[in-house]
């Protein structure tokens, strides 16, 4: 069984989600939450997937990078977008601080406006103290793209979606990214674009 992905346009999208209680987390209708949550990301399939994304106005995530996704790239694109395998993991009341504010750009798209891709800015490295599936404290360390992936969930708990952060002019539907700009270098992509030719602004900070 799997959850139906609600797409931009739903409120749940756009409105802080509320952290688990300790009665919560590790009960079994979370338990059986976090289940339905990974079936579903594997048959999206998706590198991540937060509770909100399912209607759930909760802060919980899970994440999978399975090695079989990376099998169509290159191990020149998997080295500059520093990309590896990630094991599934479940994240619960996280809590982000940037380690490394270097900002990294590159297409980025979400199951929950489907269909479509563009740049967007990313720190490098972010260290992340949440809650495990039992409820046991967890500490994760990210870099690359498993940085932009915890960035991009986490975004959701918040209300934002990528499409908040992206270069407005690099917006893309899927396939046109995979007929034009696959394979080519973010440089590339903003000089066929008519963007400057300069370093992205690492994401603004939203108003609290």
């Amino acid at each position: 069984m799997v959850l139906k992905i609600v797409q931009a346009g739903e409120p749940v999208l756009r409105q802080r989600a509320r952290e688990l209680t300790p009665e919560e987390i590790g009960s079994e209708d979370t338990r059986r939450l976090i289940q339905l949550m990974r079936d579903t990301m594997r048959d999206a399939p998706g590198v991540g997937l937060a509770a909100p994304q399912v209607g759930v106005g909760l802060r919980l995530v899970v994440i999978e990078d399975r090695a079989e996704y990376q099998a169509g790239a290159s191990p020149a694109d998997l080295a500059l977008r520093e990309r590896a395998p990630v094991a599934f993991h479940v994240l619960i009341n996280p809590k982000l601080v940037v380690e490394d504010p270097t900002p990294m750009e590159f297409h980025e798209g979400c199951l929950s406006v489907n269909g479509l891709a563009a740049l967007v800015a990313r720190a490098r490295g972010v260290r992340v103290e949440a809650l495990d599936e039992n409820g046991q404290p967890v500490t994760v360390s990210a870099r690359g793209w498993y940085a932009r992936i915890i960035q991009h969930e986490l975004d959701h708990l918040d209300g934002t979606l990528y499409v908040d952060r992206m270069e407005t002019r690099s917006l893309t539907t899927q396939e046109n990214h995979r007929r034009h700009w696959l394979g080519k270098s973010t440089a590339q992509v903003r000089a066929a674009l008519g963007l400057p030719e300069q370093t992205p602004s690492l994401p603004r900070k939203d108003p609290t």
